[in-house]
This record gives structure tokens, sequence and C-alpha cells, in this order.
């Protein structure tokens, strides 16, 4: 039995019991009973508009599916992989170094363009770092080679 016909089978037993609506305790009954009735009336509307947004979140969701499905070109895992389509050389990375700002004492990370330009600024502090590859060269030169 839903809330709104509980409401008025309370209604049905008052009008029954010939409930006496100028006494002080058939006032108050009355006016519990239209109490309630309202609110059955609003959970009632309340539980419409879920079950009409819960429809709805559905159907979005069904088309957020669609979109992404689209979007993110997902594959079926059925689906062959083609091992050509796959570049290698796209994973390869640069090589990356790291120095110690020796003003703040943070690390930085740089790339051999940087490295070749013989100077970076500290993206900390600002401190300008440079860097002498002739020492570098040298240490190569002396190593023997294998």
């Amino acid at each position: 039995m839903e809330l709104t016909e509980k409401v008025a089978y309370l209604k049905g037993l008052a009008a029954g019991m010939k409930l006496d609506t100028e006494s002080d305790t058939g006032k108050l009954v009355s006016h519990i009973i239209d109490i309630l009735n309202d609110t059955a009336l609003e959970i009632a509307d309340l539980q419409n508009q879920y079950e009409e947004l819960a429809d709805g979140l559905d159907v979005v969701s069904e088309d957020l599916e669609d979109v992404e499905d689209i979007v993110y070109d997902e594959w079926d895992e059925d689906d062959d992989y083609d091992d050509d389509d796959y570049d290698e050389e796209d994973d390869e990375d640069e090589d990356c170094y790291a120095t110690t700002c020796p003003n703040c004492n943070e690390t930085i990370y740089f790339d051999e363009s940087i490295l070749e330009d013989g100077s970076v600024e500290c993206p900390n502090c600002g401190e300008k770092l440079e860097f002498d590859m002739d020492s570098l060269d040298e240490d190569d030169e002396d190593e023997p080679e294998e």
C-alpha cells in the first residue's frame, strides 16, 4: 500500500468514526491527518521526480559511453592490434639530466638542449647555473675506448 493510500485510509477511519472536528482532540487529529496527506503527496512527487532523473541519467550515461568510444577510439578485445602501427621511436626519450642548485638546494631537471646551451635558470630561485662542457669533453678523451 502506498503512503498516500495509507493516509486516505486514515481519513476514511476518521470520517467513519464521525470524528468531532469541533473538539480539541478532533481538531488535532484532523490537522495531523491533513499534514500526513500533504507530506505523502510531497513524497510521491519527489519519488516521481527521482525516477525521471534516474531515467535521464541513464540516457546521459549511455550517450557518454558512445562519445567515449568515438573520442578514445576504443577497440574490442577481439580486434587485431597491428604492431606496425606502433612506432618505437616515439617512446625513446631524450637523455634527462639533473643538477642541484647551489643557491636553493633544489634539484633541477633538464634535457640535452639545455646542456648544449651551457646554462639554465633555476625555476625555484632564479639563479643562473652555468655548465662547463669542456671538462666533460676532456674526461671523455681520457677514457680508453673498448
